[in-house]
Parts: C-alpha cells; structure tokens; sequence
C-alpha cells in the first residue's frame, strides 16, 4: 500500500468510527461549582477578624473541593503550627465530608474507627474544621486553627461560613 493509500484508509476508518460513536452533548458533561478567590480570601479574612475580635490569633485555610489549599492566611504573632493545622482540618471536613469535631467525638466513641486517623498525612481529627457546602454540593473546606480550644476556632470557621452564604454555618444553637 502507497502512502497516499494508507491515509485515505486511515481517514475513512476514522469517519466509520466516529459514525457509530454514540453523540456526546454538552448537558452529559459534569459541571461543578467552585469558590472564587476573591469570595475565598473575604472569608477567610472574616474568619481571621473574629477570632482577632474574640482574643485569639489563628490561622485559616480554605481548600477548594479536591482537598487542594485555595487560600490560608496567618494571623500576626499566630504560632507557625496554626498553619499545619488549619490546612489539615479544612482537608479532612472537605475529604470526609463533615464536621472534624464530630468525626474526632465519633473515633473516641468507636474504637474501632481509629484508622481513620490515619488515612494519609493531612488527616487531621480536631475541631475546628467544616465542609463548605452551597446549594446541596460541598465545594470546600474550611479549617481554623490557633484558638485556645476547638469551640472557638469553630466560631471563627462560621463567620467566614456566613461570608460564603453556605447552606450550614454550624453555629451552636
């Protein structure tokens, strides 16, 4: 076979296998929200005022919905483990999907769980951590880091929920 052959039998393959493809349409792809910096770093600035206001220098970080860091600020004389902290607990509420608080209460309850402590390196079992949730789809996490106990770091994680107009702030009622 020649080479000018070899492309007309490859083109006309390509056409008979495009023919029987079934149709991709656009409403078949996957959409999803994501948070916009600028809406991100107003909540976490919310975040880190609140605490600040209350006493307390922390950190924030924010993660989008794959689990990866979107913005973390440190607050002026924060301590340097505050940022650890609160990345890891933004990716563990993100990556569990819920409340880090409830999933540290929940290991302590059932033994059995504690593996969960150890999924990867940026678990983290602490209070303080939320899913951020906005119109039924979790899109991030939020973790707060740095206050002298977890109800307060979670404070801080649900003003910067209010900022986000997420579905649950997860304030204390």
């Amino acid at each position: 076979m020649t080479t000018l052959s070899l492309s007309k039998f490859a083109g006309i393959s390509a056409l008979i296998f495009y023919a029987f493809m079934p149709p991709v349409f656009a409403q078949d792809l996957l959409t999803q929200k994501v948070l916009p910096l600028e809406l991100s770093t107003q909540a976490a600035m919310a975040a880190i005022k609140k605490c600040h206001d209350d006493g307390f220098k922390v950190s924030v970080a924010i993660v989008d919905q794959s689990g990866l860091l979107k913005v973390q600020l440190k607050a002026d004389s924060a301590g340097p483990h505050t940022l650890d902290s609160s990345r890891r607990k933004a990716y563990t509420a993100n990556s569990l999907r819920d409340s880090t608080h409830k999933y540290a209460q929940l290991v302590v309850q059932k033994p059995e769980l504690q593996s969960l402590t150890h999924l990867n390196e940026n678990i983290l079992l602490v209070g303080g951590g939320f899913p951020i949730k906005i119109g039924g789809e979790i899109v991030g996490g939020i973790g707060v880091g740095g206050a002298p106990g977890i109800e307060f770091d979670e404070v801080c994680a649900s003003a910067a929920l209010k900022v986000l107009k997420a579905d649950d702030t997860f304030e204390k009622r």
